[in-house]
């Protein structure tokens, strides 16, 4: 089979029957004045897909994940989440960021418990209960009273995730979580991030510049253009979950990872003569 073969069929092997959780039509974004950092995104993320936005640096992928959030406002178009606009649909998401952004005087128990409480209505019980249930969740019982300081980079993120996923969102929005880890450590909580998704089931939309991340994780990946932060590219990943470390080394794996790559090279052809 040729290689112009297998990608049609990789473009027709992954469609979702599901209703739509983000709707993005015609959407727009500028800071005043300025230039457009987002220039007319149509797009349509199904329930439990995995989308991951990749793209040069300065492409938008980080002002789209903020405008899904609500954390940024939209200069025109339509962007809804669940049928509804971003501000009125917050406590259907969570955000985890780069850095884990742990409160280095709370212990991990007492970082998980921290959205709990800031969400209100749960008594000490329930905020324990589930706590802890997410520490078994992500393999860190073991550290239950430890702080910040005393646990590695990956730790540090399993326990921002953990906190993340303890008022239980449809949708999880990662800008780079795993950016600043070391390649090893990376691979492995790509592992136990499709493993913890297996038994929650939310949908997500992933920010990353691996291109190997992006198509392991992915049911999606979204290739962003450094011209307006248009979406240049939307190639579909047929691998079915779970997904081990020995796709990494499949043939179709490396094909896929190599279309991205070139897709990206195409988002910013000035650099790539």
């Amino acid at each position: 089979m040729s290689t112009t073969e297998t990608i049609s069929q990789i473009d027709r092997a992954v469609e979702q029957d599901s209703k739509p959780l983000i709707v993005a039509s015609g959407l727009n974004k500028s800071y005043g004045k300025g230039p457009a950092i987002l220039k007319d995104i149509s797009l349509s993320i199904a329930t439990n897909d995995f989308i991951s936005l990749i793209g040069p640096s300065g492409c938008g992928k980080s002002t789209l994940l903020k405008l899904v959030a609500g954390l940024s406002q939209i200069t025109s178009g339509t962007l809804t989440i669940d049928g509804k606009p971003p501000a009125k649909a917050r406590d259907l998401m969570s955000f985890i960021f780069q850095d884990a952004t742990l409160l280095p005087w709370r212990t991990v128990l007492q970082n998980i418990k921290l959205l709990l409480e800031l969400q209100g209505g749960f008594s000490p019980e329930q905020m324990q209960t589930t706590a802890m249930k997410l520490l078994e969740l992500v393999h860190l019982k073991h550290v239950v009273n430890h702080y910040p300081r005393e646990l590695s980079g990956g730790m540090k993120m399993r326990v921002s995730i953990a906190r993340a996923l303890a008022t239980q969102p449809k949708l999880l929005l990662m800008d780079e979580p795993f950016g600043a880890l070391d390649e090893m450590t990376r691979d492995y909580l790509n592992e136990e991030l499709l493993r913890i998704r297996s038994e929650q089931k939310w949908t997500a939309m992933f920010v990353t510049h691996s291109v190997a991340e992006a198509v392991f994780l992915s049911t999606r990946v979204i290739v962003m253009s450094r011209d307006h932060g248009r979406i240049l590219n939307d190639i579909s990943i047929p691998f079915p979950y779970p997904r081990v470390s020995s796709l990494r080394s499949d043939p179709l794996f490396l094909q896929l990872v190599g279309r991205v790559s070139q897709a990206l090279r195409e988002s910013h052809p000035e650099e790539h003569p």
